[in-house]
């Protein structure tokens, strides 16, 4: 079973729309990702609905992609640090599900068609080697259970507007979760650390686009530790009798504010230390 499944298996009960709505909006998103045109805000079509109706809507949504083909490899948590819940006028966090092909190298030329609205933030990315299950997982469990850490450039898009065409008013958290945190692709760096290497605190990176560094900003910024995230996430997931499994990604939050990406633009961004990640888009 996998993180939705838990929190909609604990949370059935508080669900206002039926299985069949939850599929039928799935299926919105999927289609909208295919043709790259967005759907109405779904909390403004059913204003009842709840946090475990959205995150229904997404695992049929990743039920859907499964059923072509796709694997999961981890899981994000998004808007975790203040620089995001300010971007995005929201103030939960949320978590999504990372699938096989959202996966890219350092250097990729990312097809900007393939997106919507695509914008990039930067993170560190938790790869476990040991699973973690709440409900009192540390800071020093994550470091303790997790393999290695690797800079990330998170992708996010959105097939639900971000602002209703008719009102435009901001999509809520609950439209966010529907649309899988959020998600479309990964970006990794190719210089993995030790967890204990680094005083992830202090870890940064200056993000340029087209030259130009558009953001700047500290892993402190992200629940004052990154890995703070992922404590966070298997801590949630623990009322499910779930954790994290060995193996798994983890993206622990963005720590700058989204940064607009289309065809023509080039980014890099600059870890000091702990490398760099560059990507084209075409």
């Amino acid at each position: 079973m996998d993180l939705s499944s838990q929190l909609i298996a604990k949370d059935t009960d508080c669900m206002t729309l039926d299985a069949q709505t939850h599929q039928a909006l799935a299926r919105r998103l999927h289609e909208a990702q295919r043709t790259r045109v967005q759907v109405e805000q779904f909390s403004r079509l059913y204003p009842h609905m709840t946090v475990a109706d959205s995150y229904a809507i997404q695992q049929a949504w990743m039920d859907l992609c499964m059923a072509q083909g796709r694997r999961v490899v981890g899981h994000k948590i998004g808007l975790t640090s203040r620089a995001m819940q300010l971007a995005s006028q929201i103030t939960e966090p949320d978590y999504g599900t990372l699938l096989d092909d959202m996966v890219l190298s350092d250097g990729a030329e990312i097809p900007t068609q393939r997106f919507i609205v695509p914008r990039l933030e930067v993170e560190f990315a938790f790869i476990l080697a040991r699973d973690l299950q709440g409900p009192h997982v540390s800071l020093c469990d994550v470091l303790n259970a997790t393999d290695h850490v690797v800079p990330a450039l998170e992708l996010i898009d959105a097939r639900i507007e971000q602002f209703d065409r008719h009102t435009q008013a901001p999509r809520r958290v609950l439209d966010t979760i529907a649309d899988n945190a959020a998600n479309g692709a990964i970006i990794l760096g190719s210089r993995p650390m030790r967890p204990h290497a680094v005083d992830w605190r202090w870890a940064g990176a200056l993000l340029f686009k087209n030259g130009v560094i558009e953001e700047s900003g500290l892993g402190a910024a992200v629940l004052n530790h990154p890995g703070n995230g992922v404590a966070w996430l298997a801590n949630r997931l623990a009322p499910h009798g779930q954790g994290l499994k060995a193996g798994e990604m983890v993206l622990g939050g963005s720590f700058t504010r989204p940064v607009p990406c289309a065809v023509g633009d080039v980014f890099h961004a600059d870890y000091g230390p702990l490398g760099s990640i560059s990507a084209r888009f075409v």
